[in-house]
């Protein structure tokens, strides 16, 4: 069997375009030799220094984000990187797919789903995790840097060295050989000396079918 390449993943739960992102990660761990390791980053804590130039309603989506960055940052410490992925994907399946609450009862569903203890939800509440969620913010955005949302990608670029990326922001999220292909373009342009952006107007929204 190949070595399979280590791509790390850093995510907000509250982000749709990063849960497409991370479904079609999901689909190119089946096609390919890729490991995703998961991390937690904060759009809350991204936009921190932009909060005076932002509506109320934007605002209140930011102070709402904390919660469930806090509650994915103490899971990871107290039950280890390992339960990271299972728990984004309980949370985004409910969050994204089916439109719930971001309350205590979408969180202890989402823990209970991933096979950890309900109590973990209590961590959404409290600030204790905090310096926990800004130094996993921290190690992504660094790579980066501030000009970017998530999710954050960093796969192995020129000369072995890690590259890392925004993006690619894709939908719906793609499957079967059409996730390879994406995949594999992903870390030609990554093992690109000098390469940094592709873009255009995005005129659609997130697919989760």
């Amino acid at each position: 069997m190949p070595e399979k390449i280590p791509a790390d993943f850093w995510f907000d739960p509250l982000c749709p375009w990063a849960w497409m992102t991370s479904r079609w990660m999901l689909e190119v761990e089946r096609v390919r030799p890729v490991e995703v390791r998961w991390h937690v980053m904060s759009l809350a804590v991204l936009n921190e220094p932009r909060l005076d130039e932002m509506s109320e309603e934007y605002v209140a989506l930011m102070k709402s984000a904390w919660g469930p960055v806090r509650v994915c940052v103490a899971a990871e410490q107290e039950h280890g990187n390992e339960v990271l992925g299972p728990l984004y994907t309980a949370l985004g399946t409910r969050f994204h797919n089916q439109g719930r609450e971001r309350d205590r009862e979408t969180l202890v569903e989402a823990l209970t789903e991933a096979g950890l203890p309900a109590s973990l939800a209590d961590a959404a509440e409290t600030d204790r995790w905090d310096a926990g969620v800004r130094a996993s913010h921290k190690a992504g955005i660094d790579l980066v840097g501030q000009d970017v949302g998530t999710p954050v990608i960093a796969v192995p670029g020129a000369d072995g060295r890690r590259t890392a990326f925004f993006g690619p922001v894709v939908t719906p999220a793609p499957r079967g050989e059409a996730a390879a292909r994406l995949w594999d373009g992903t870390l030609l342009v990554a093992s690109t000396p000098g390469f940094f952006e592709i873009k255009r107007t995005r005129d659609a929204e997130p697919s989760f079918d």
